[in-house]
């Protein structure tokens, strides 16, 4: 019987919910000898980019490989994208991609904070190099590489319009051929799975046994059942059972005498009433015995929904065909009986005019369902009813009920977007115009960012594939009295100055290649500049990472240079006031959980230390820094001294510098060796083109995060060793920061921006708000993918970024 829906989930709840919880996990064996495990969980699709991939760029042409394969898999012979891993692809729900227009890599990094939802709900982030066209009719309409033919039919039958049928996800679970009864019966792992009742399963021991057959055949007899319910103290009660035999003639329809108090009738669902069973003296147990006398033990019964009218009988029967099971929609959802008897039998069933459901024309309805589904094949059933059923066909039908359109028939052309919707999957894009020549029904065009979330929000199941474009912060650039191209231009000097320290005051004649060697020890120097206009000798000097500044700060400032006692601090206005909670955000990124970095020093460091400094790094000041408690700092001490086969503090390596693969590889092997004493080290990172001969700096991934707070806690010890260490504060797709910006700071335009920045921090804010709804809102096991877009202009090309996530199984009520 299929559960009416304003009271189907209460009544799911009521029946069992403990033991049918515990049915997903355990099963008794015929035997009898004991509880053992039936049903390992399922593995997960989930998407990871490969470790030489994650600094170069992601191009157009690797967005749609992913996407091509993700929707489409290998049934058309597809291959797995070279520069990631998609895996267990079969187990995706959909794939839903977002375009921000005019956002890029560094807008995002300079509103990172603001960011909150996008940064936490996506682990894999890849720079995207952007394109001259639009990005999403550059996704719908690449070409597909040459399709393979469908499998089980020939070459000339694989060009026919109604490979629609191919990806759809009745032939997914039944293929295409004419099969026997048996092939649609549900296996004991899928009964448990669906909450049937099963012998042995705790919660199902006063349940009666029809004793049926091992096994059935193709010709077992078919027999139609169906119940109505009514709520008793107790929860739902049988109150009508009937049962059809194969022929569709009514084997028994009787009234049943609840055990309990009834609290409702449900009326409106059971047609049953309080003056039909004041008479009635059957008990559920006479009915079961009928229902057992009746059966042959090859029986197999057919039924809507049926797992709920067995446990209302409180009956388990060994063999069974579910309709809301054999006529599939995506995401779990089923048809109603109601619906599949008006388009498949022509018979109109469950009327409005009539006081409640007839459980035996319900019975025959479920029967002739089922009887029809195995007389014509999966893929008969599918080209017949493809479109007036499930809405995706041969023709291009309409998926929302406020589009109206004249149906065209499907190209046979390669395009992504043509070859998903003959794949019989379904197709949509929400945004402003684009030049996609999809049909009206799976375009849809709005002006704002709301619309596209409400109108995406609102349909009744979620699109196989889908493309939606947010175009607020597009919007906003256009209407702001800045040039968007000066914008860019003042987010990346904005960036920049996060990399940049003053120091001094310096002694007299002290040159930039002194303070170039002082302050390289704390990472990669990009550029200094001396400034001798100010009464005493200072500087500006400029990290390539961010890192860099942050170990400046910290180690070196309040050193002694030559009586001088310098001082390091951040360039002071109003855009460095937040920079503490950036870094703060950065340390807690899912990017950074498991990486530390590191820069080495110099044999000659030493020799400055000991000559300029008069004294070494505050360790003290690094242990804040990294928010360590005390009690963490030399815990590791004793093993830490032992490297190398020797005991002393000093017996690490002193060469200073991180070798590329060469022949010895020493360097890479005494980092494993040192930091693999906190846990165990998954890769060292190097910089991809390091500056010099030689790299003084990498990054130590560990397998764990907690390997890096005990590393962190070691920072003395490691000192030491001539290591300095520090959270990771730059995300692996990142080379450096804005690496695209040399002007210098309060150019032209500086005065618009600051006015405008609050407008433009409330417009992120309501962009980040309606990205994180809509990644909630998808259905578990969807591939999401926001693209920053980036931006092409006559002078610079700013990098985009593109976040890549399959969410995973929650809880959360989806379409």
């Amino acid at each position: 019987m299929e559960p009416a829906s304003c009271y189907g989930m209460k009544r799911k709840e009521s029946m069992s919910t403990t033991s049918q919880e515990n049915t997903k996990k355990l099963k008794t064996e015929p035997n009898g000898s004991g509880l053992v495990e039936c049903e390992r969980p399922q593995p997960s699709p989930r998407i990871s980019v490969q470790f030489g991939c994650v600094q170069e760029p992601m191009t157009l042409m690797d967005l749609t490989e992913l996407l091509q394969f993700a929707a489409l898999g290998r049934v058309f012979g597809l291959e797995k994208p070279s520069w990631c891993r998609l895996s267990h692809q079969r187990r995706l729900k959909g794939v839903n991609v977002v375009v921000v227009d005019g956002l890029t890599q560094s807008d995002f990094y300079k509103h990172y904070v603001t960011f909150r939802h996008l940064r936490a709900n996506y682990s894999t982030r890849l720079s995207f190099t952007p394109v001259s066209t639009n990005l999403a009719s550059g996704i719908f309409t690449c070409e597909v590489p040459e399709l393979d033919t469908l499998p089980g039919k020939s070459s000339q039958e694989s060009s026919h319009p109604y490979q629609a049928v191919a990806w759809h996800p009745v032939t997914r679970k039944f293929g295409t051929k004419t099969r026997g009864l048996t092939a649609y019966t549900l296996t004991e792992e899928e009964m448990i799975k669906k909450r049937f009742p099963v012998k042995g399963l705790p919660g199902f021991e006063g349940f009666a046994c029809t004793g049926g057959a091992e096994r059935v055949t193709d010709s077992s007899p078919l027999y139609g059942l169906d119940c109505e319910m009514c709520l008793t103290v107790k929860g739902y009660e049988l109150t009508r059972v009937s049962l059809v035999g194969s022929d569709g003639r009514c084997l028994l329809d009787d009234l049943v005498k609840p055990q309990n108090p009834i609290l409702n009738y449900l009326t409106s669902f059971s047609g049953i009433t309080a003056a039909m069973l004041r008479p009635i003296t059957t008990t559920l147990r006479e009915v079961q015995a009928k229902i057992i006398e009746l059966l042959p033990p090859d029986a197999v019964l057919v039924g809507h929904s049926l797992e709920n009218d067995l446990v209302a009988l409180k009956l388990i029967h060994p063999h069974v065909i579910d309709t809301s099971l054999l006529y599939r929609k995506e995401f779990g959802q089923k048809f109603r009986l109601k619906v599949l008897a008006d388009i498949i039998l022509q018979r109109q069933i469950q009327s409005d005019e009539r006081i409640g459901h007839d459980p035996t024309e319900d019975a025959v309805a479920a029967l002739e369902l089922a009887q029809y589904f195995i007389k014509t094949g999966p893929q008969q059933v599918l080209e017949r009813h493809l479109e007036e059923l499930w809405g995706i066909c041969l023709t291009v039908a309409n998926e929302d009920a406020d589009s109206a359109s004249t149906p065209t028939q499907l190209p046979h052309s390669n395009r992504f977007a043509d070859v998903l919707r003959r794949c019989g999957q379904s197709v949509a894009y929400l945004g402003k115009r684009a030049d996609v020549s999809l049909a009206l029904a799976n375009q849809q065009w709005h002006s704002s960012d709301r619309e596209v979330l409400w109108s995406f929000k609102r349909k009744t199941t979620c699109p196989s594939f889908s493309v939606l474009q947010f175009s607020s912060f597009s919007d906003h650039l256009n209407s702001s009295s800045f040039h968007q191209e000066q914008h860019h231009h003042m987010v990346c000097t904005r960036l920049r100055e996060m990399c940049i320290v003053f120091a001094g005051s310096f002694p007299a004649g002290y040159s930039e290649r002194d303070v170039r060697r002082l302050f390289r020890r704390c990472g990669a120097v990009r550029r200094i500049r001396m400034l001798n206009a100010t009464l005493r000798l200072h500087a500006e000097i400029e990290f390539k990472l961010l890192e860099g500044a942050e170990l400046a700060v910290q180690t070196l400032n309040g050193l002694n240079v030559h009586g001088h006692c310098i001082k390091v601090q951040r360039p002071c206005h109003e855009s460095m006031l937040d920079l503490t909670v950036t870094i703060e955000a950065l340390q807690d990124d899912p990017l950074n959980s498991h990486l530390l970095y590191v820069v080495a020093q110099r044999p000659g460091d030493d020799h400055t230390f000991a000559t300029t400094n008069g004294h070494t790094p505050d360790i003290t000041a690094i242990k804040a820094t990294n928010g360590l408690q005390p009690g963490l700092v030399g815990s590791s001490m004793p093993e830490l001294c032992a490297v190398n086969g020797t005991t002393g503090a000093k017996t690490t390596t002193t060469s200073g510098q991180f070798h590329h693969t060469d022949s010895s590889g020493t360097s890479e092997d005494e980092l494993r060796e040192v930091f693999g004493r906190f846990g165990a080290v998954k890769r060292i990172i190097l910089p991809a083109k390091p500056s010099g001969r030689r790299a003084r700096h990498a990054y130590i991934k560990f397998e764990t995060s907690e390997s890096v707070h005990v590393a962190l806690g070691s920072s003395q010890v490691l000192w030491k060793q001539k290591y300095l260490v520090c959270r990771s504060l730059t995300p692996p797709h990142l080379r450096s920061w804005a690496p695209h910006s040399t002007a210098p700071s309060g150019c032209e335009g500086e005065s618009v921006m600051h006015d405008s920045q609050e407008t433009t921090e409330r417009v992120v804010r309501k962009l980040d708000h309606r990205l994180g709804k809509l990644f909630r809102c998808l259905p578990d096991s969807t591939l999401s993918v926001v693209v920053l877009p980036g931006q092409i202009s006559s002078n610079t090309h700013q990098p985009g970024l593109c976040f890549m996530e399959v969410k995973p199984a929650s809880s959360m009520k989806t379409f």
